[in-house]
């Protein structure tokens, strides 16, 4: 703190701004925020550089507004961001800790509030004396000061957070009815892509390091009717492994189903996803979902599933799955995600049977369980508990920020369960798909 405080120093009582590089004072501010538990990540010091060398504050309370839009991106990070500026900058007693937040800091700038926001400099509000002071509003465009005299003079715009990352990080069951619509047209965008495979079908090669294609040379030296024909050869096409998607639409899982069906939309229309949904019964949804219109294609799936929001039987739904669809070839060699909190009102031991018989088809199974966020949970759940040593990759998904871990499962990449799954316990014999 003593480097950011020599720093601060220059500033007068009447605000005048510090001879120091924007660099180094961005970089030594960011410094002591983190010191005090301000979580901040590192390229917020340089685009607080930028915006210092943009826009140089003139006053102790723009370089308090420009830091604060820069750095703070929730409410309560407002009250540990005073107190550390207040400490810097204003030469406040004490060192700023994680709990010095809640003594008050000295002359610390008012907060505008959610809704209001400050007058720009020149201008006052309708109903204000003129002598009243108006806090300038420091986010909006302003002129580069190094471009003075020049023919054109360069706009800048100052970084600010972004507003959806609120969305990105918090569950889905406790966003409003209003940010759930937002994060189902973020879920149903998300791009999923399953690993490669080698396709039976051929493609013709020149190289010789491919396979000899027996039968195009035979056709070949048959249509020349020569002793010497000329040697063809093949290679196998590569082509995406088929992802079927498997939801939970039971009351236990409607705070989230809402948001899952919207990322089934998006598969299914992006990536040709088969996508089914199941409560006490099974649902075939990939026709309704391949609808361009997101709020059609949920509407006619939400009349094509009467139980939802009923109970779960995931056994049930599984068996359906595998005798009428998979067994078929819709699983064989697919990636296969469920998304359920494994609560189920049937024996754990048929959840694991239908496990089994899934696991025998499916190349990867990727379980998506959003209670698995809660910090002190554990797959103890009967359903859960069982199906979990068959599952591939074991995986949260209750937020948006979350979803990348799922992407990443069904790329290949993702996290493994940590549990075990059935082949690496020796539970069911490997396949080949």
């Amino acid at each position: 703190m003593a480097e950011n405080n020599s720093a601060a120093q220059n500033y007068s009582a009447a605000g005048r701004p510090p001879r120091v590089e924007a660099a180094a004072l961005s970089a030594a501010f960011v410094t002591a925020i983190r010191r005090a538990g301000l979580a901040t990540s590192p390229d917020r010091a340089a685009r607080l550089a930028e915006a210092l060398h943009l826009i140089p504050p003139n006053q102790l309370e723009q370089l308090y507004w420009t830091c604060r839009v820069v750095l703070v991106s929730a409410r309560e990070q407002v009250p540990l961001f005073d107190a550390v500026f207040a400490a810097v900058f204003r030469g406040s007693a004490g060192t700023a800790q994680p709990g010095s937040a809640a003594r008050p800091a000295v002359q610390t700038p008012p907060d505008p509030g959610p809704r209001t926001r400050p007058a720009a400099p020149g201008t006052r509000k309708v109903g204000t004396a003129p002598g009243t002071r108006q806090h300038p509003f420091v986010a909006s465009p302003g002129r580069d000061s190094s471009a003075e005299g020049r023919p054109a003079d360069r706009e800048a715009v100052l970084a600010m957070v972004s507003a959806d990352e609120h969305l990105h990080e918090a569950s889905f069951a406790e966003l409003s009815a209003d940010e759930v619509g937002d994060v189902r047209r973020l879920a149903a965008a998300l791009q999923l892509a399953t690993p490669l495979r080698l396709s039976r079908r051929t493609r013709t090669s020149a190289h010789s390091t491919a396979s000899l294609d027996v039968r195009a040379t035979v056709r070949a030296a048959r249509r020349s009717g020569t002793d010497a024909p000329l040697l063809l050869y093949a290679r196998r096409r590569e082509q995406r492994r088929k992802l079927v998607l498997l939801c939970d639409v039971s009351g236990s899982m409607e705070p989230y189903a809402r948001v899952f069906v919207s990322l089934l939309q998006g598969a299914v229309t992006g990536a040709g996803a088969e996508a089914f949904v199941f409560s006490t019964r099974l649902t075939r949804l990939t026709r309704q979902l391949a609808l361009r219109d997101p709020d059609q294609a949920l509407a006619r799936a939400a009349v094509s599933a009467p139980d939802w929001a009923s109970g779960t039987r995931i056994a049930e739904g599984l068996r359906r799955f595998v005798d009428e669809h998979g067994r078929r070839g819709l699983a064989r060699g697919a990636v296969v995600v469920v998304f359920s909190d494994g609560w189920a009102c049937e024996d754990p031991e048929q959840v694991a049977a239908q496990m089994a018989r899934l696991r025998r088809l499916a190349h990867r199974i990727i379980w998506v369980n959003p209670r698995k966020a809660a910090p002190q949970y554990q797959p103890l759940v009967g359903g859960m508990a069982a199906a979990l040593p068959y599952c591939d990759a074991f995986v949260s998904g209750h937020s948006y920020r979350a979803l990348a871990e799922l992407a990443a499962a069904i790329r290949g990449d993702g996290p493994q369960s940590g549990q075990g799954h059935g082949r690496a316990r020796g539970k069911e014999p490997a396949h080949a798909n």
